[in-house]
């Protein structure tokens, strides 16, 4: 049996249709990738995960003399950006008044370093820190960092938080470095789970 040209024409047709088909899904290739390549979550983010949920908060600040000042509140933190980034929520109380904060807190998976972000409603400035090594599957530790021009003569600090009590506690504690890199303690916060955000 031959087949004439109109039903070789549609033959033709059929069988380059589905290749046709796939080209729109080829146009929506994600183009900033080029310049900004994707990444997704790693060992950090599993680790960041442990912290989800909502705790009791206990706050110390040591100032270079007296007593240390203490405050009670409490935390809320989850995952956002499918997974990428914890956000922390704070409320920290001292009698009637209420102080706000936010943090967030990336890993980077390329560099295997972790990065932070703090706002808070004490201040109009930013905290940035983060890490100088890559992480170690134990601790997060971060080092404040500066921007422009007042970078260098910004006061230094690092922080370290840990998770103990098979994950229902969090020590984070903050550390000022002196000019002759001694530290002392200024922050501390423990933070005792009260519900785990995946239950």
């Amino acid at each position: 049996m031959t087949l004439g040209p109109c039903r070789v024409s549609a033959l033709i047709l059929l069988l380059v249709a589905p290749i046709h088909a796939d080209e729109p899904a080829k146009d929506k290739k994600d183009a900033q990738s080029a310049i900004e390549p994707r990444s997704g979550p790693g060992a950090g983010q599993k680790f960041l995960e442990r912290f989800v949920g909502e705790w009791d908060l206990a706050k110390s600040f040591h100032p270079r003399s007296g007593d240390p000042v203490r405050q009670k509140g409490d935390c809320k933190q989850s995952m956002i950006h499918d997974g990428r980034f914890l956000k922390s929520e704070f409320t920290f109380v001292s009698g009637d008044a209420k102080t706000t904060g936010t943090g967030i807190v990336g890993f980077d998976t390329p560099t295997g370093l972790f990065t932070s972000v703090w706002t808070d409603s004490r201040s109009t400035r930013m905290s940035l820190r983060q890490s100088k090594e890559k992480f170690n599957g134990e601790e997060i530790v971060l080092f404040s960092q500066g921007l422009g021009e007042g970078a260098k003569e910004a006061r230094q600090s690092r922080t370290v938080t840990r998770l103990e009590d098979n994950g229902n506690r969090i020590v984070h504690r903050q550390y000022g470095l002196n000019a002759d890199g001694k530290e002392r303690l200024v922050l501390e916060l423990l933070l005792t789970r009260k519900w785990r955000g995946h239950e």
